[in-house]
């Protein structure tokens, strides 16, 4: 059974407004040994006219401060993990390894929201001008390469297939063979390099299905991956959890015996 969440939203993040201490509660009543607060920030993220409020910036002083004294004032019923979703892409690689070494992070997922700063998100419907479906998620997937090539500043690269939640041609079926040589390239990366992948359960209820597709995580097993969290990216604390049940049945079925958790960006292996 899963019982810690590797990536939680609070109000520190752009897009969520859930309290530190509701999350933690919420995690307290789950029965939870952890939580990970893995807050939003995406360096030079464009501000655009289709999201205004939507920065992820983080003011990571004011973070650590806050965070800390809550990991103090519930050290006696969970232990709350300071860790980061870091957006990633090929412009900020740089910035990015440099800005994780700068502060003490428990646990920090490697994300990608834009394939190039001006390329914009693929939550945006501009993201997709002048593309198809298959050359927009190309584009995609090629960059989490690149960005794997140019940092090593993170632990597990999240939601590897987030973009496909967005596409606007309705008529388009996401088929991961159409995308097996990129993949194939990235894990030998990751697994190169000592890094992990997540199942984020988030998907499941946008799509139908988990992040990344069942058949990525079994190329994955079989090229020899063995690091992977497990992560509601709840935004707001009644998500926590949520889709736990369809991740263990992922990890059995492509032959996991365990999960992945992460105390000073050092993995642990806990059996199911």
């Amino acid at each position: 059974m899963i019982t810690t969440d590797m990536h939680v939203h609070s109000i520190f993040s752009s897009d969520s407004t859930e309290s530190p201490e509701s999350i933690i509660e919420t995690a307290i009543r789950h029965n939870y040994q952890y939580v990970y607060f893995t807050d939003h920030h995406d360096i030079d993220f464009p501000v655009s006219a289709e999201e205004p409020l939507m920065d992820f910036q983080l003011d990571f002083a004011k973070y650590f401060d806050q965070l800390t004294q809550l990991k103090e004032r519930y050290q006696d019923q969970i232990q709350l993990m300071i860790g980061v979703e870091m957006g990633i892409c090929p412009e900020t690689t740089d910035k990015v390894t440099k800005l994780v070494s700068s502060y003490p992070f428990d646990f920090v997922i490697g994300s990608s929201h834009l394939s190039a700063l001006e390329n914009g998100d693929p939550y945006w419907p501009s993201y997709y001008d002048g593309k198809t479906p298959l050359q927009a998620y190309q584009e995609y997937f090629y960059s989490e390469v690149e960005n794997v090539k140019n940092t090593k500043a993170f632990d597990v690269y999240g939601h590897l297939d987030y973009a496909i939640r967005y596409c606007p041609d309705s008529n388009y079926v996401y088929q991961f063979k159409d995308y097996a040589d990129i993949f194939e390239e990235l894990f030998r990366l990751l697994i190169e390099n000592g890094k992990g992948i997540e199942i984020n359960t988030a998907g499941i209820s946008k799509m139908g299905m988990a992040h990344p597709h069942i058949e990525a995580l079994k190329m994955y097993r079989e090229m020899g991956g063995e690091i992977v969290t497990i992560g509601s990216d709840a935004h707001s604390a009644q998500n926590i959890g949520f889709g736990f049940d369809i991740a263990e049945q992922m990890l059995q079925e492509c032959n996991f015996s365990y999960y992945t958790i992460f105390q000073k960006r050092k993995p642990e292996f806990i059996r199911l």
